[in-house]
């Protein structure tokens, strides 16, 4: 695997995400070592004790990415960055957003800044589908993410260094999505589960489909790269009937800065999309190099394609969200 011998440095690295790559990491190959960055000294004493059979391994160092010194130091012998660390919250972001800003766009900058004037080989960040159009403060921010992650290749120079995305929307059972919001009603006896629009429609990735989708982005990018993964959609309403059998489903109206559909791939994009066996790449409009040049195996799209949770093709049923649940 990519990773082996290699030393990864993770950005938020105490999150959900960054434990699961991080486990993911350990048993899958041979990583040389992963640092936690982080600035939450409790969550790395609880992840250090989660993970103390791999010690050796690991190294946990206190940082926030506004900081560009610290992460300079702690990018010395980095071989990858996988850049995690964001404010997510939609509503928190709104009532913050110098803070939003601070995090989700400098800290970005100060990531892009520290891996250029370090050894290190590759960058990859994490992206949402809420940076698609995007229509609140939390998607804006990460836009601004995305295009100065893509910029970056601009600026290596003769350097042999790849800057890429991974983008995806929300991770199923994730703190804030649907799944434990329906589940707290449950135990509570709720025979009620309340939908915001009937229509509404979610792609369904697991945070280690997540995870692999940035392993295949370490993989292949040369650089300026979008990775999308060809994953299931399903209605809001199939999954209430999934986890409560014959529930009443009240529409409430859909929240602020909330989508009807999960969107990953827009009309503009398919200018430069290219579709692979279980991928999309949306490639940069400004090529900056022939090294990042589409790839000679994947197929363009046609002009007008757009990927997202309300026209895709592969729909899961309540049967299979049921047995999906049983994992989350």
């Amino acid at each position: 695997m990519i990773l082996d011998g290699k030393t990864v440095l993770v950005t938020g690295g105490t999150g959900s995400f960054g434990k699961c790559f991080t486990r993911y990491a350990l048993e899958h190959s041979k990583v040389k070592k992963i640092i936690i960055y982080s600035r939450d000294e409790f969550k790395q004493f609880v992840m250090q004790n989660e993970f103390k059979e791999y010690a050796p391994q690991l190294r946990f160092f206190i940082g926030d990415v506004r900081d560009v010194e610290r992460l300079r130091r702690a990018l010395k012998g980095v071989d990858y960055i996988v850049h995690a660390a964001a404010l997510k919250q939609v509503p928190a972001c709104e009532y913050n957003p110098n803070e939003a800003i601070k995090t989700n766009i400098h800290g970005a900058m100060n990531v892009i800044e520290a891996a250029l004037d370090s050894d290190v080989q590759k960058v990859v960040a994490l992206s949402t589908d809420k940076a698609v159009n995007p229509v609140n403060l939390y998607g804006g921010t990460k836009l601004v993410s995305d295009k100065l992650f893509i910029a970056a290749n601009a600026y290596i120079g003769a350097g042999d260094k790849a800057f890429s995305i991974v983008r995806y929307g929300n991770v199923a059972g994730s703190r804030g999505s649907v799944i434990p919001l329906f589940r707290g009603l449950i135990e509570k006896g709720e025979t009620k589960l309340p939908i915001t629009d009937h229509r509404m429609t979610r792609f369904w990735i697991s945070l280690t489909q997540g995870v692999e989708l940035v392993i295949k982005a370490l993989e292949e990018s040369a650089g300026g790269e979008t990775f999308i993964s060809k994953i299931p959609s399903f209605k809001i309403t199939d999954l209430a009937e999934a986890m409560l059998p014959g529930c009443e489903k009240p529409e409430i109206g859909i929240r602020e800065g909330e989508k009807l559909h999960e969107v990953m791939v827009t009309v503009e994009d398919s200018m430069t999309t290219y579709e692979f066996e279980k991928h999309f790449i949306v490639y940069p409009q400004m090529i900056w190099d022939e090294k990042r040049l589409p790839r000679s195996d994947g197929k363009k799209v046609a002009e007008g394609f757009t990927y997202n949770s309300g026209n895709n093709t592969e729909w899961l049923t309540v049967e299979q969200i049921r047995e999906l649940l049983k994992g989350v």
